[in-house]
């Protein structure tokens, strides 16, 4: 990768983000990539799914996956409390797009970063996967690991509705 090549990436990188907390660790969802926040619904869980899919809620009468992001990055998995939420995000992968919701410990805020408050996900060996990060941020004197969220629900597979084999018509379709 050349000197421009980063610079793009790192330019792709600033802008505003949703904070949240999962355990101790603050996180950073691209606003524009955010459709709604939601109060903790019940879950259907679903057999023989990934351990961090938690299953659907049905969301005015849109049926959606969730995901535990503590679980994703494999902690322990906690019952919701009082400030858990459900950050519904909007995936676009240039063909299709698909809503999927995301279990946090609490929302924070939003912040901006900007382009030269970010820095390149560190590389470790090969037991930590950082391809779900898009960088490190910092702003308001705290460091926020800015996600990937596509990535993030990748992880090993597809995003979790089409894992979840929702047929196409209860995959939300909506634009960005």
């Amino acid at each position: 990768m050349n000197s421009n090549d980063k610079a793009n990436q790192r330019a792709d990188r600033g802008g505003q983000f949703l904070t949240c907390r999962v355990a101790d660790e603050q996180y950073g969802i691209e606003v524009l990539k955010v459709r709604e926040i939601i109060g903790v619904l019940p879950v259907t869980p679903l057999p023989h799914s990934h351990e961090h899919v938690l299953g659907v809620i049905n969301l005015r009468g849109r049926v959606i996956a969730v995901a535990d992001l503590r679980t994703r990055f494999g902690m322990p998995y906690r019952e919701p409390t009082e400030e858990s939420c459900i950050i519904v995000v909007e995936i676009d992968d240039g063909e299709e797009s698909q809503t999927t919701g995301i279990l946090v410990d609490e929302v924070a805020d939003v912040c901006h970063v900007e382009e030269d408050q970010t820095i390149d996900p560190p590389q470790f060996d090969d037991r930590v996967d950082s391809s779900c990060l898009l960088g490190l941020g910092r702003a308001d004197r705290r460091v926020i690991f800015l996600l990937d969220i596509a990535q993030v629900l990748r992880g090993q597979g597809p995003t979790a509705a089409t894992e979840l084999g929702l047929p196409p018509q209860e995959q939300p379709q909506t634009t960005p």
